[in-house]
């Protein structure tokens, strides 16, 4: 295929390589027709197909085929399940293929910054591992069948407020530990077709443009060979744009952007070179995707929708479930409270809205599973469209609820609160669902709240209710999985991919969301998420990872098959897990590694690993892990590379972030050597840690005045030790001290690596 493109490349001509780098017009790329070189599509995703039907437009205002409608990402990453995410793929690719639909743009790899974040929705977690994990899987489904995925939005997009021109401020260890390692596993792993530059600045530059983040790290470093495409209006400057690594323009420039890219090699600002290596990134994926284009075929909407239904359940959060009181018994009088239940909040707002090709109604589907012996009856309770209490609603429900043996409230955010375009300034639900809440729980002990929402809410009124089913956004299916799930026809196994806050405040970015002005600075570093809440003990309303079942299940058995290892060697972790209750289920099992001791600040403790399995009562299975170097580096600077520290490491299984079960110790020693340039003024304590260097430092020690120092009590031992501990190098000439500049000159030359020999002649 290199030769081809190389052919196509050489009879092209210098206006017809310029117009190929931007949209025909809002969805579909150039073709070139004396050539034979297609036109592809390219139409919105992630969570189902938006291909719109009408004259385009990027708001999702116009109306769009019938697709599936699959949960959202913030949904699907709480099913923690690699195959779901890949068999969603794959059914996306199908529906593409039926339409045909070349590239589907998505998913969105974005960390959750702020739980504030209006597009949260439509992003996996607020942590780099999992959320990689999620994209991968999601990428490697859909080009499965042929179609290309486009991993967004590169990079740190994590808020919507001023997003076209806001600059995000990140030091470059939070960077590459958080924010961009949440692209590079999928980019690495998948192989993206195509890769979405954000709207946003990073450090100063806008990411259509910025040299280092599209060709340093996403081609050079961590070999993406596809082409990268500009999100829908985000570039600044078309010719810089595409000198740095911006492939395609979207969408149609109208022939502003190719004038710009003519009139630069013409005049030779930009080498046309440039353009023709542009040119075969694009033609490589462009041809890829014609020859994988079969002839339009109708897709099976019956078992997509059975697809959405079981992704739905494995995605819901059971939070709480007191007295067991939920799966509800299919008994008696149950009270169906609140608008959300007929008219359901199962997807984002935005580009990704989708058409769905059906829509299960909640209330009739908990009709249907709950069966002839049980009586469901509806009371309304709000309206969706305001927060203000309507109080004839509220007294219908109050008695509905009054009347019945469990009322199950349906509340949430509407879609006026979260959306593509704003953020959120709070993180409460309505008023009057809050107020409904608290009448309803006046009248009736047996109170469940199923949750719908993009993103975490406060829940002040939670001791009130007895259980808490969290749906997030779920689809199409969502209606039949709630059911499922409310009635244990579907045993509870989601577990949270980001944390709830107890309030607001104690969000990590709370102080520094979203910026002044056009400048969002990354204060608060690693610690995002659950790392933020390890770091400063903070309990959380619900931690990172947690998730309730109607089952137990108990853990033993940890091992690892070496106790120590090097950087370059990898270690095999090996869990046992045992249904200890009377349903099957499926659980979760978490791995986090935790340096004990480092020079560098690190997070308590970091995801590295996880697995699902599905276990009968009283059966037992073997779950097992691999770590390598990664798992227990940081990114170091200086190195411009990452670095395992020679030390121990805790091995932490846990059922969440904050429920550790068990732990095993195991010592990893690096195998790079970092140069340190010892100066006059570096402290002795590092100096110590130099190999070679200890005997050195404690014959000087010895000479020094501070060997004559007599503490007389321990408390003075201590403060004389701390203080020549953290010393320069250069106090131990001062305070009377014979030791001369020149020996310290000496030393130094030895330190930074010259023969010793002179310095023990002369010493």
């Amino acid at each position: 295929m290199r030769e081809d493109i190389q052919s196509f490349i050489e009879q092209m001509t210098l206006e017809e390589k310029a117009g190929l780098c931007s949209g025909l017009d809002f969805w579909h790329t150039k073709g070139i027709e004396r050539l034979g070189i297609p036109s592809l599509m390219l139409t919105d995703g992630p969570h189902g197909l938006r291909k719109q039907s009408s004259s385009p437009d990027h708001l999702g205002l116009s109306d769009s085929v019938p697709a599936t409608c699959f949960p959202s990402a913030a949904g699907l990453s709480n099913s923690w399940d690699r195959a779901l995410i890949e068999r969603i793929g794959q059914a996306l690719g199908i529906e593409c293929r039926a339409e045909d639909v070349a590239i589907l743009l998505g998913p969105g790899a974005n960390i959750k910054r702020s739980p504030l974040c209006g597009r949260n929705f439509e992003y996996f977690s607020e942590d780099p591992y999992l959320s990689s994990e999620m994209a991968a899987h999601h990428i490697m489904g859909v080009q499965s069948q042929g179609v290309g995925a486009s991993l967004k939005h590169f990079a740190a997009n994590n808020q919507e407020h001023r997003r076209m021109t806001v600059d995000a401020v990140i030091d470059e260890r939070t960077l590459r530990e958080i924010y961009l390692a949440s692209f590079e596993g999928a980019v690495k792993k998948a192989k993206p077709w195509t890769v979405m530059c954000a709207y946003n600045r990073l450090n100063g530059e806008y990411c259509s443009e910025h040299d280092t983040l599209l060709k340093g790290i996403l081609r050079r470093e961590w070999g993406f060979d596809g082409f990268v495409v500009s999100d829908w209006g985000a570039v600044n400057d078309r010719v810089k744009g595409l000198t740095a690594g911006l492939e395609l323009e979207m969408p149609s420039n109208e022939g502003k952007g190719d004038l710009s890219i003519i009139q630069a090699v013409q005049s030779g600002e930009m080498p046309e070179a440039v353009l023709d290596q542009a040119v075969h990134r694009l033609l490589s994926v462009i041809l890829k995707a014609a020859n994988s284009l079969e002839p339009a075929a109708a897709f099976d909407k019956e078992a997509h929708h059975r697809l959405a239904r079981q992704a739905a359940a494995e995605s819901m959060v059971l939070l709480k479930n007191e007295g067991s009181i939920l799966p509800l018994r299919r008994e008696g009088r149950i009270a169906v409270i609140g608008e959300l239940a007929v008219k359901p909040r199962y997807q984002g707002g935005g580009s990704s809205h989708i058409h769905p090709t059906r829509l299960d109604d909640i209330f009739e589907e908990m009709k249907r599973t709950a069966g002839e012996s049980a009586e469901l009856i509806f009371a309304q309770g709000y309206h969706l469209h305001t927060d203000d209490t309507d109080h004839l609603l509220l007294e219908e429900a109050v008695r509905a609820a009054a009347s019945s043996s469990v009322a199950v409230l349906f509340a949430g955010l509407p879609d006026r609160y979260e959306s593509e375009g704003y953020d959120r300034t709070h993180l409460n639900i309505p008023y009057n669902q809050v107020r409904l809440i608290e009448a309803l729980s006046q009248v009736q002990p047996n109170l469940v709240v199923v949750l719908s929402n993009g993103a975490p809410v406060e829940m002040p009124w939670i001791t009130k209710v007895k259980g808490v089913l969290e749906a997030y956004l779920g689809g199409q299916g969502l209606g039949g999985a709630i059911a499922d799930l409310l009635f244990g026809e579907v045993n509870p196994n989601g577990k949270l991919a980001e944390t709830f806050p107890m309030r607001l405040e104690n969000n990590p970015s709370y102080l520094n969301f979203p910026g002044e002005g056009d400048r969002a600075e990354y204060k608060e570093g690693l610690f995002v998420g659950y790392r933020y809440y390890d770091a400063m003990k903070i309990k959380p309303l619900f931690p990172f990872g947690y998730g309730l079942s109607y089952t137990s299940f108990d853990y033993t058995d940890i091992e690892l098959d070496k106790k120590e290892i090097q950087d370059t060697e990898t270690v095999q972790v090996h869990v046992s897990v045992k249904n200890s209750g009377d349903r099957a289920g499926k659980e979760i099992i978490q791995l986090y590694v935790r340096d004990i001791e480092s020079r560098v600040i690190r997070p308590d403790k970091e995801l590295k690993g996880f697995a699902k399995v599905e276990l009968q009562p009283e059966e037992e299975k073997t779950v097992s892990f691999t770590l390598d170097k990664r798992a227990f580096a940081y990114y170091n600077v200086t190195l411009k590379d990452w670095h395992v520290e020679t030390g121990e490491f805790d091995i932490l299984i846990g059922k969440s972030s904050r429920d550790i079960v068990l732990c095993e110790r195991i010592v990893v020693r690096s195998t790079t050597k970092i140069n340190r340039t010892v100066t006059r003024n570096t402290a002795l304590a590092d100096v110590l840690e130099l190999p070679d260097a200890e005997p050195l430092i404690r014959e000087l020690l010895q000479e020094s005045p501070f060997a004559r120092v007599d503490a007389q009590d321990e408390v003075s031992a201590e403060m004389l030790a701390a203080f020549v501990k953290f010393m320069p190098l250069r106090s131990l000439t001062a305070f009377g001290s014979s030791i001369t500049d020149d020996r310290l000159e000496r030393l130094l030359l030895v330190l930074n690596g010259a023969n010793s020999e002179g310095y023990e002649e002369e010493s």
